[in-house]
């Protein structure tokens, strides 16, 4: 049942026109954010090189057509400008160059060596490591060493094309400008060795470096520390022979570089004792500084391009934290649920149960009901055919369909129709617990149809004079379509499998407004029905709480209802559900500083409702996300797994509320779809409850459109013959 208020007036063409045409806010809002979470994550993967990374090493090629000179010329190769150069380092001087970095862990520990001897360096940079660890970068260029490009995420690049190769080039010097505000003309290519390992795979490369303003450095001694031989094999491979000047080729990256921080302690005071000087390699070659200055737009290019990685790095982290918040959350409650909900459903079936001496008294239904005219008589009808004694009141809220013509027309015993102008669902609720003639008073929707037990189910557990309130077992009418399937478990699942386990807490946050009962005097005493939230049956519901009344569940309750046949009126009913939900969660949470009754259900109940209905919910999309980026970049398989195995934990939750309601788990296999398409509308929906939220905004009632083709197990109700004494009352 959709209660309303009445319509605008019309707006002019034009207005609407203009309106049509903006984007709204619930479609333009969630767009760009999952927008910017899909680029924080294609950057992170990006500079992770999970994205764009090739690992391809290509094998020894021929020399035939590398130059001579090159082959056996020094490890400095410049090939700038046409020419073609090498250059040695002078003897007793020391060039040590690392590779890799910056690493978090090892490469401050290389710089206090470095700074404790009083020795400088040449670091070798990947443009991922120098993005991530900015800081490390303007360490280094700091206290005297040169950074050098090793490209950005370190493929070989005989494999790349000359576009890949710039792009390699150009995005590491944007990192290393970023970092330390500096450019440099120093490259050394990924898995490279000596100069007279150079071959006609790899000289090509070369070539094209220079051509772009680099000079290329390889290594006379290679220390190959990441094999980790020991402290002194390290420092044996690193010494170059007869006091010859060398590059000396180390990691300061890649894995355990304990081993090279141990030997860099050794080694260098041992061979300065020797007369050998650390040095950078312009130091040691007596040339120009290859670091430049960089300033105006580039350094402004490369300082954002720093920021944007950092805050993918923080983006991602919370992200994570979110998914595994969210996860605990989700898993957390299909424990709860699995495990309360049996306990529930042992409780009330075991043999005896009773919640007192049977409830007999008569019963008034209320059913509230705005342009209910393809409805109203499946629900009344359906109501005529109770087991137990009622009086039905139709409370007509203004509507213009005729709808309380039809109920009068049909002319039953104990229906009586109360006409007022149109105030909305809460107000034509009051007014008809104000014209019932009992006690207890049920209240349904008027697109719901009741089967012959349900009010005798609903009122058995006011025999407990501690009850004030009872959901009944709302259940979804059609369900013949795709959105009706996936309504269908949604309700078995997520709406009566959560009653259970709220009623064994003690803390059911609603009351279904198409299937509940109160007891009058309880409704009294909190002040009736309420229009201060648009979920007044959930805000009655917490009430009640917190006036101390017991709120239960009665399974076998059951009405049929008529769910949303299109993904607009879907929108609209759930945008309303859960906008009111924040509302009434918004509204009573003095409960969580109150005692008793009322402090109980605020710091039990208030915090399952926000964190189940509203904080997983919001939080839940980062699962989607994540399984699409390790679908498409991460370890497909694992992530696949992964998820399946969630889907599997769902099924199984799923199939069990489907057992305690004794339904057909044909409905089941429609589940995969939901989880991919209808959530997602569901996540838009409480997005925009939040935006509307935050931002103040004001949501109306909407009319939903019914087609009156629910009809209650069995059949439409037969129509009895009409009583010429008995007129409804207006």
């Amino acid at each position: 049942m959709a209660s309303r208020t009445r319509r605008p007036g019309a707006a002019t063409g034009a207005r609407d026109g203009a309106r049509r045409r903006r984007v709204p806010m619930r479609l333009l809002l969630p767009t760009l954010l999952l927008v910017a979470l899909v680029t924080m994550l294609m950057l992170r993967g990006f500079v992770h090189s999970e994205i764009l990374a090739d690992h391809r090493i290509r094998p020894e090629a021929a020399t035939g057509h590398v130059p001579e000179q090159i082959l056996d010329g020094g490890p400095v190769i410049d090939t700038r400008s046409g020419r073609t150069s090498t250059i040695r380092v002078p003897d007793h001087r020391l060039v040590l160059t690392f590779d890799d970095g910056p690493d978090p862990t090892w490469t401050p520990k290389v710089l206090d060596v470095l700074k404790k001897h009083h020795a400088h360096a040449v670091f070798f940079v990947t443009g991922t490591m120098a993005s991530r660890y900015p800081d490390l970068v303007a360490r280094m260029v700091a206290e005297g060493h040169e950074v050098g490009l090793h490209t950005f995420n370190h493929p070989d690049l005989s494999y790349q094309s000359k576009r890949r190769i710039d792009w390699e080039l150009s995005t590491n010097q944007l990192a290393i400008s970023g970092a330390a505000g500096v450019r440099t003309s120093l490259f050394r290519p990924p898995y490279s060795s000596f100069a007279d390992a150079m071959d006609d795979k790899s000289w090509p490369v070369t070539e094209y470096i220079g051509s772009r303003g680099y000079i290329t450095v390889v290594n006379d001694t290679d220390s190959e520390d990441w094999q980790k031989p020991g402290v002194a094999e390290i420092i044996r491979r690193a010494t170059p022979h007869g006091g010859k000047g060398a590059i000396v080729l180390m990691h300061d990256s890649g894995g355990d570089r304990h081993q090279t921080v141990q030997a860099l302690d050794r080694f260098l005071p041992g061979l300065q004792a020797e007369g050998y000087r650390f040095q950078n390699l312009t130091e040691a070659l007596g040339a120009p500084s290859a670091l430049t200055p960089v300033t105006g737009l580039d350094a402004g290019k490369g300082k954002a391009w720093i920021f944007l990685v950092q805050a993918s790095e923080k983006v991602t982290d919370v992200m994570v934290v979110c998914l595994a918040v969210v996860g605990s959350l989700v898993i957390g409650r299909f424990v709860l649920m699995l495990l309360l909900s049996g306990v529930h459903a042992r409780r009330v079936r075991r043999s005896g149960f009773r919640w007192g001496a049977p409830v007999t008294e008569p019963v008034s239904v209320l059913v509230p009901a705005y342009n209910e005219a393809k409805c109203i008589e499946n629900t009344v009808r359906s109501l005529m055919a109770s087991e137990h004694p009622i009086e039905v009141v139709v409370v007509d809220d203004g509507s213009t369909d005729g709808t309380a013509r039809i109920v009068e027309a049909m002319g039953l015993p104990n229906v009586r129709v109360v006409r007022q102008l149109n105030a909305g669902k809460p107000a034509a609720l009051n007014r008809g617990v104000a014209n019932a003639r009992y006690d207890l008073v049920v209240m349904m929707d008027g697109d719901t149809v009741f089967e012959p037990a349900t009010v005798r189910e609903l009122v058995q557990p006011f025999a407990d004079p501690r009850v004030g309130a009872v959901a009944g077992n709302a259940k979804v009418g059609n369900r013949n379509s795709l959105i009706g399937a996936w309504q269908h478990i949604e309700y078995v699942m997520g709406f009566n499998l959560d009653r259970r386990m709220y009623d064994i807490l003690r803390c059911m946050p609603t009351i279904p407004g198409a299937v509940g009962a109160f007891r009058r005097s309880a409704l009294e005493r909190v002040g009736g029905m309420s229009d201060d939230t648009l979920a007044e049956d959930t805000d009655i519901t917490m009430a009640l709480h917190r006036d101390g009344w017991r709120v239960v569940y009665a399974e076998n309750a059951r009405a049929w209802t008529e769910a949303p046949e299109t993904v607009q009126q879907l929108w609209s009913q759930r945008y309303r559900w859960s906008y009111g939900t924040m509302q009434a969660i918004w509204k009573h949470r003095g409960a969580l500083l109150e005692r008793g009754p009322s402090g109980r259900f605020g710091r039990v109940g208030l915090p399952l409702v926000s964190l189940f209905m509203v904080v997983a919910p919001l939080l839940a999309p980062l699962i989607d996300v994540f399984l699409l980026y390790g679908v498409v970049f991460g370890p497909t398989q694992k992530t696949v797994v992964a998820w399946l195995g969630v889907l599997a934990i769902q099924a199984a939750c799923a199939a069990y509320a489907f057992r305690l309601d004794r339904e057909r788990m044909t409905h089941l296999l429609s589940l995969p779809l939901q989880q991919i398409l209808y959530r997602q509308l569901m996540y838009v929906v409480l997005l925009q409850s939040w935006i509307t939220a935050l931002t103040g905004g004001r949501l109306r009632w909407q009319k939903l459109r019914r087609t009156g083709v629910v009809e209650a197990p069995g059949g439409p109700v037969p129509q009895p013959r009409p009583h010429s004494d008995r007129r409804p009352v207006a």
